[in-house]
């Protein structure tokens, strides 16, 4: 039986092989596919711009948007609508179009690249593919008739995963693609603060555009996934700075996790100028706002603390979301990806924006800015605050606080506290268990390991992977917590900048000498670009579970175990005897 779809980009994916039939996330085989068209038609329109920047002509900032955006909306859990994609296949088709009239050079553009839906019977063909999924959309009854075209699309040598025949080439083009999706995530948080890096946006491009070339063998490719971790440290600088110009660098920070008596808003996903927005347009309704599992973090930003009706956060990492939602009461903003298909209980509460989708739920979009510029991000929370204001308050599901805001600055101003806890033997190690939570039974295995850790060890987080631990009774050592969370997964710039001031502080010449240990759970591409940043920095022996990534084939595997010393993981008890016994 043919493969209905191929998707094996997250850590879930059936058998740890790849969906063929129905997403593990919830998507669909034809939403797969339509996906999978996005990505197939923005590798072509970035073969385009690409060579307009060798041509010397300008990429305007609205594009590098686009296409950002194009990216980020096909990350896991982030988009379920198929009328979003069918939109940017048809405008990505459109631009392309017009760029390319703009070419000096015309010869020797990829069949992607030149790929239009119109010019010749072959391309009426793939007209007709998206005319399909127009009527879809418009409920036309041709779904059968779409499901087919889209299986042989996703299956053929053109789109999809599957399209590229060779396995170790296939396995390193997903990486590199997969890095970029995580790494499109951190230009489009900076982009709606405001920030742009143009060399980052041109990287982005060029290297989506080098996955078209046959000319490059697994060597080359190698290479050009460690350039991906230079530009993902890059674009998490970016990000940073977006955050802490805007925001002020994240401080130590007590938050509730209790609940109050009012009518509230529950914010998801990772986007702080979508929530700060929102903060604004709540002041004097008498609606609460509340962070859930990424969220977590603006907490930790001084900006946000002047708003009186900032409660708190409710609830876990984003798995636990059904019933968590179940008991806001309220209503939900998905602010970006880790959307769960919603219950049909609290669907009607689920709202969502930016690159976030979900068929049947409310999409908040961007209000025009006045100056006509598409960077300016202003959005009208009217229609959700007027639903909160008919809900019951949240049902409290836990009492009590967690500590946070220990990003880069933060904890480099406690340094010399550090240093002499690390110098008195008081600190013997640091564990970096950055990451993501979800599902997966095996994932108590970090559970099991936060509380197995010596008493003299610290834990360093970023991301929902904290979730697993950050309500333990760790303890502290010296006054120093022993979970130093940093903030979301986009924040793993800060354990990298800790590393390396660690380095510089004790005199290290490799930062392989500090005395850390990375064990890191991943989940979607976003855990993929910090991996390949790690790389880049020069961090071996990174533990990685609780699988590793069913895109690495083994020969690929079999590199960056030999030439990066990356592992998996193994039981709690094997672990221990191996970070602490040697």
């Amino acid at each position: 039986m043919e493969n209905k779809m191929f998707c094996f980009q997250c850590q879930e994916t059936a058998g740890c092989t790849g969906c063929t039939k129905f997403g593990v996330c919830g998507k669909s085989p034809e939403l797969a596919n339509m996906q999978d068209l996005l990505i197939y038609v923005t590798k072509g329109l970035s073969e385009v711009t690409t060579r307009l920047r060798k041509e010397g002509k300008k990429i305007d900032k609205e594009l590098n948007h686009f296409i950002t955006l194009n990216l980020f909306t096909t990350i896991t859990n982030a988009n379920f609508d198929n009328e979003v994609f069918y939109s940017r296949v048809k405008e990505a088709l459109r631009i392309k179009r017009e760029l390319i009239e703009k070419l000096n050079d015309k010869n020797n553009l990829s069949e992607v690249a030149l790929w239009d839906a119109s010019s010749n019977e072959e391309m009426d063909k793939k007209a007709g593919i998206l005319e399909r999924v127009k009527n879809v959309v418009s409920g036309s009854k041709e779904v059968k008739t779409l499901n087919t075209i889209l299986e042989e699309k996703s299956n053929s040598d053109e789109v999809g995963v599957l399209a590229t025949k060779d396995e170790d080439i296939r396995s390193l083009r997903e990486l590199i693609t997969y890095g970029l999706k995580g790494l499109s995530a951190y230009s489009k948080h900076a982009n709606a603060l405001l920030h742009d890096d143009e060399n980052v946006d041109a990287f982005l491009q060029k290297a989506l555009a080098a996955t078209l070339d046959d000319s490059l063998g697994a060597e080359e490719l190698v290479a050009l996934a460690l350039e991906v971790g230079k530009y993902g440290v890059d674009g998490m600088a970016l990000l940073d700075k977006a955050n802490t110009e805007t925001y002020g660098n994240p401080e130590i920070t007590k938050v509730n996790i209790g609940v109050r008596n009012n009518p509230a808003i529950l914010v998801s996903g990772h986007d702080l100028k979508d929530l700060e927005m929102l903060l604004e347009q709540t002041q004097g309704t008498g609606v609460d706002v509340y962070t859930h599992s990424e969220m977590l973090p603006a907490h930790y930003y001084p900006a946000f603390k002047k708003y009186q009706n900032f409660v708190g956060n409710y609830g876990n990492a984003w798995w636990k979301q059904k019933d968590e939602f179940e008991a806001f009461h309220g209503p939900i903003l998905m602010t970006t990806n880790c959307i769960v298909p919603p219950k049909d209980s609290y669907k009607d509460r689920l709202y969502t924006t930016g690159a976030a989708g979900y068929p049947g739920c409310q999409h908040i979009g961007d209000i025009s800015a006045e100056n006509g510029s598409a960077s300016a991000v202003n959005k009208d929370f009217t229609v959700i605050i007027e639903h909160a204001k008919k809900c019951a308050p949240p049902a409290q599901i836990e009492e009590g606080e967690i500590i946070g805001g220990f990003a880069h600055a933060q904890v480099l101003a406690l340094a010399d506290q550090i240093v002499a806890a690390v110098k008195s033997g008081s600190i013997k190690k640091f564990v970096v268990m950055a990451g993501c939570d979800g599902r997966a039974k095996s994932r108590n295995y970090y559970s099991d390991f936060a509380k197995a850790l010596p008493k003299d060890t610290v834990i360093l987080t970023a991301g929902c992977a904290k979730y697993k631990y950050n309500k333990l009774n760790l303890g502290d050592i010296n006054g120093i917590p022993r979970v130093l969370d940093a903030g979301q997964c986009n924040d793993s710039y800060s354990l990298a900048v800790i590393a390396l001031k660690l380095k510089e502080v004790f005199g290290l010449d490799d930062i392989n000498e500090l005395p850390i240990i990375y064990n890191i759970a991943w989940y979607e591409q976003k855990a993929v670009i910090v991996l390949l940043s790690l790389l880049y920095l020069g961090v071996k022996n990174i533990h990685l579970g609780p699988t590793l990534p069913a895109f690495l084939s083994p020969n690929v595997a079999k590199v960056l175990m030999e030439n990066f010393g990356i592992a998996g993981i193994d039981t709690v008890e094997n672990d221990m005897k191996l970070f602490f016994e040697k």
